[in-house]
């Protein structure tokens, strides 16, 4: 896969919880290439799972909120 055919941005947001700065939230955007006619619904039930299968996302989500948005690109 060339490497424009995927990216992404993370974005985090700290909020002062009792007087301590603290990591609330995460939003995750991803740009995809995808080739033309391409099932965007597949792609997008699967980026659906990414939370639940993130050893990283699994270790913060009781404490931080996580989000995502996805855009296609079509090639």
């Amino acid at each position: 896969m060339p490497n424009d055919d995927i990216s992404c941005t993370a974005e985090g947001t700290n909020e002062v919880v009792d007087r301590i700065i603290v990591l609330t939230k995460i939003h995750v955007h991803y740009k995809l290439r995808l080739p033309s006619g391409a099932p965007e619904d597949k792609v997008s039930r699967a980026l659906e799972t990414h939370v639940r299968k993130c050893p990283t996302a699994q270790s913060i989500k009781d404490s931080v909120e996580i989000t995502w948005t996805v855009d296609f690109i079509e090639s």
